[in-house]
């Protein structure tokens, strides 16, 4: 099955977080897309992989995604090393997505730092043919995807472009709650951790608010991209 788009996040949450929004919409759109976690998030101060798993799955019937898969990379070690350049591209090619998404290369969590290195560098060498990889035993074609853009997490970047996320903030909320063992709840008594504090989804709807306010909309989320992208002015007019 070919996809539209292809997100990787290095931590089950990841893209519901930056990007839920967008993810949103393009399914919405009759565009398909795709989550691919790096790692388990086995790391993680609260709850177990084993539970986000669950928690992603959840998430990923809410986004309407057409595809969830994690590649087992292990957390707080996403290496760009042979092994896992090939598990990435083995991706790119058998879903062979016009468009991926990364977290932003300069970021407060070195995985995430780690994960859009890996994914950057797949992307260039999935379309070298010299480069063999096999699907299940069959040898693969070699392929890029178009663009790469890259989504926010902690720090934040001039935007080269903001989604409009008006109509789909609410499903990203509800996808991003999910992940209910890694947010505020009173009840539970693991150690607090910076997104389990409670102002911390109060954040998350500021900042949607506040990219959307540049754009002259409710709720934006924002996008980086190291290339030129071109704008057809026939759609800003009669959009």
């Amino acid at each position: 099955m070919n996809l539209d788009v292809l997100v990787f996040s290095a931590h089950p949450d990841d893209a519901e977080l930056s990007m839920g929004g967008t993810i949103a919409r393009l399914s919405k759109n009759g565009f398909k897309v795709g989550l691919i976690d790096i790692t388990r998030g086995e790391l993680g101060t609260r709850g177990t992989a084993e539970t986000r798993q669950q928690e992603a799955f959840k998430s990923a019937i809410i986004l309407k995604t057409a595809v969830r898969e994690n590649l087992n990379i292990p957390d707080g070690n996403i290496q760009t090393d042979k092994e896992n350049l090939v598990k990435v591209i083995i991706e790119l090619r058998k879903y062979k997505p016009r468009i991926i998404f990364a977290p932003h290369f300069n970021d407060r969590h070195p995985d995430h730092i780690n994960a859009s290195r890996l994914i950057k560098e797949a992307m260039f060498s999935s379309g070298l043919p010299k480069i063999k990889t096999f699907d299940k035993e069959v040898p693969q074609d070699a392929f890029r995807p178009k663009k790469l853009f890259y989504y926010m997490q902690t720090y934040t970047f001039e935007p080269s472009f903001i989604v409009d996320i008006s109509d789909t903030f609410e499903t990203k909320m509800k996808a991003i709650k999910c992940f209910e063992s890694q947010f505020h709840d009173p009840k539970n008594t693991e150690p607090e951790t910076f997104i389990s504090r409670p102002e911390f989804l109060s954040y998350i709807e500021a900042r949607a608010h506040f990219y959307g306010f540049q754009i002259g909309k409710k709720f934006g989320e924002p996008f980086f991209c190291e290339e030129k992208i071109e704008l057809d002015l026939t759609h800003v007019i009669k959009g």
